[in-house]
């Protein structure tokens, strides 16, 4: 399977083209319950010099477990909210190196389903990696939302 965008918004913190303070990520489906993306850490997202904040590797986390359950049709995506997040900091993050982000759905029964995710630096050493436990939003939720008005949808690279 060639990687398979998926959808950004305009404004959110993780994947919002238009947020001019959030991290624009870019994630691709590799296979069936796996995505990936790749970002280098700009100095301003800083914890201690040359590391990248904690708050931000966890929701960069956070985020790609979600993404990793969302699925293949950007109209109908499985929108999830993390129940639980355990998040294990196994080597400082560096800023202004890239770094390769993979997440891979785990479990799914009924509303709630596991996810896995995981930093790598450029010699695909594990920096931090996250396991989450995930709910669905609630049917209803988002029957009437306007894809168009929060810009979701998949934008050419």
């Amino acid at each position: 399977m060639s990687p398979l965008k998926q959808p950004n918004s305009r404004h959110c913190f993780i994947c919002g083209l238009e947020n001019p303070v959030g991290l624009q990520l870019k994630i691709y489906q590799t296979s069936p319950g796996e995505v990936e993306t790749s970002y280098t850490p700009p100095e301003h997202f800083q914890g201690y010099p040359g590391v990248l904040h904690g708050g931000i590797v966890g929701a960069i986390l956070d985020e790609i477990c979600g993404r990793a359950h969302m699925g293949e049709d950007p109209n109908a995506p499985r929108f999830m909210f993390t129940a639980r997040l355990e998040v294990k900091y196994r080597r400082n993050v560096p800023i202004g190196q890239p770094l390769r982000v993979v997440g891979k759905a785990g479990r799914s029964r009924g509303r709630m389903a596991e996810a896995w995710a995981g930093i790598y630096n450029q010699d695909g050493e594990l920096l931090a990696e996250g396991n989450a436990l995930l709910v669905d939003v609630p049917e209803g939720s988002y029957q009437d939302i306007d894809y168009e008005a929060l810009g979701w949808k998949v934008y050419p690279d």
